[in-house]
């Protein structure tokens, strides 16, 4: 295509040279000044249309550069858009607490509880003790995360700040493949259905007495998890607490197995399990001890106590549970016996902790259950939305026996109730009353082992 300056400079050529050579048969000879003004004008011309070409050079380059420079930046804008386009979403959910999903297998959520517990325990009064009466604490209060990573992993690091010192309650790496869980640090291992089901779902203010008096707690480890159908099996190694390994004497390990059946019958959820628990108390542990308070614990006061039996060298002991849901019902049952080993030919004590307990919801909900333990509740009518929340009523007897091969720590027989008023998700208020009867007593009350002793207490949490 001719270009529009071209034509331009053409037509200034050929206007010249009609101008200046006029038709041949109106030539005539000219003079010598004529013919040097003619070529004056003519070098003029042509020095015109030189610069018209030089700045049509210089358009075009600029032309060139133009479409150049937005080539570039249209590639650019669609490898951006098609970088966009590649990256896959974030996702914020809420429950309770913000939680942070990318489809890259990322995820990131903030933990956190406060359990307020107050009441009251009232004893013979023949018994003086500072810890009885009315008393509240602060029983838990929790922060930490938890989340994901690509490839399987996750992990969850959690914090205790009740009383005068922080403790770690979980800290621990996780790998998951199917149905298999591997978990690495600090973290729960297989003790029991009670034990294992959060204290933030549990039907009680405080869990059944055998928890506590047998020592259940978290221990630094590896174990494996493995789900298949209805089926669970869990085992793992694990040493101590991660806050009694700061002594580079404790060498103490254990072994703990755990088997779960999950069965569905139509809507009614079954649980049936067993465990087995070994623990080698190592080179720095001689003794061991086994108490427990009256149903609550912001009393330090222990009417049953074994005190510290000596020449200890291992403990074994056997779990077994069972449990129902079928809509607003619920009952559970476990119990566990563990003996103490000791050195040489000593007497090998056994002692026997167990419960059984039923519950109704009086609104439409139903107990949550998960992976061979108890969930908490999804209010189908919360407050705030023209419903009253979930209402439940509790009943529980609670068996602790530390009487066994000459060692005289008490029996303790509980007869519970408890109301628990979930008014939305992940908050909750707890009323209890448990009623002790108690059996060779470590603490006398007027000279005898045998008495009864009322607890009365209250609790009021968040948890997310």
């Amino acid at each position: 295509m001719t270009n529009p300056m071209l034509k331009t400079i053409g037509l200034l050529a050929g206007t010249a040279a009609i101008a200046l050579y006029p038709a041949a048969a109106m030539a005539a000879p000219i003079s010598d000044e004529q013919a040097a003004a003619l070529l004056s004008k003519l070098n003029q011309l042509e020095r015109e249309v030189a610069d018209l070409k030089a700045q049509l050079g210089d358009v075009q380059q600029t032309q060139v550069a133009s479409t150049s420079a937005i080539a570039a930046t249209d590639a650019k804008i669609a490898a951006t858009e098609e970088k966009l386009a590649q990256q896959k979403p974030v996702k914020i959910a809420f429950k309770g607490a913000p939680e942070i999903k990318g489809e890259d297998g990322w995820s990131f959520k903030p933990r956190g509880r406060m359990l307020y517990d107050f009441g009251t325990v009232n004893a013979p009064d023949s018994i003086t003790d500072a810890g009885l009466g009315f008393a509240n604490e602060a029983r838990r209060i929790r922060l930490g995360v938890s989340g994901s990573m690509p490839g399987g992993f996750g992990y969850k690091l959690e914090a205790d700040f009740a009383g005068n010192e922080v403790d770690l309650t979980d800290a621990f790496l996780t790998y998951d493949n199917g149905g298999l869980t591997v978990t690495a640090g600090q973290h729960n291992n297989f003790q029991s259905l009670e034990e294992l089901s959060s204290s933030n779902d549990t039907s009680f203010i405080e869990r059944s007495a055998f928890t506590d008096a047998f020592g259940f707690q978290r221990k630094v480890g590896l174990s494996a998890q493995y789900g298949v159908s209805d089926l669970l099996f869990q085992a793992g190694v694990f040493t101590d607490n991660i806050g009694d390994l700061n002594n580079d004497e404790n060498n103490s390990v254990g072994f703990d197995l755990r088997a779960v059946a999950m069965p569905k019958f139509g809507d009614v959820q079954a649980h049936f399990g067993a465990s087995y628990h070994y623990s080698d108390f190592g080179d720095a542990i001689s003794s061991a001890r086994y108490r427990q308070r009256p149903a609550v614990h912001f009393t330090d006061t222990r009417f049953i106590d074994t005190g510290n039996i000596g020449d200890a060298q291992s403990e074994t002991s056997y779990g077994l549970e069972a449990a129902v849901i079928a809509g607003r019902f619920h009952a559970a049952a476990e119990g566990h016996w563990l003996n103490l080993n000791r050195t040489g030919a000593l007497a090998d004590p056994t002692f026997f902790g167990g419960s059984v307990e039923a519950g109704f919801f009086l609104t439409d909900d139903t107990r949550g259950y998960k992976e061979g333990v108890f969930k908490g509740v999804k209010v189908s009518n919360p407050v705030g939305q023209g419903g009253l929340g979930a209402w439940q009523v509790n009943v529980r007897y609670d068996r602790l026996d530390l009487v066994d091969a000459g060692f005289v720590g008490g029996t303790q027989d509980a007869y519970q109730a408890s109301l628990i008023w979930t008014p939305i998700d992940y908050v909750r208020f707890l009323l209890s009353y448990s009623r002790l009867d108690y059996s060779n007593a470590a603490i006398l009350a007027a000279g005898s082992g045998d008495y009864n002793v009322d607890a009365f207490a209250g609790r009021f949490q968040i948890s997310f």
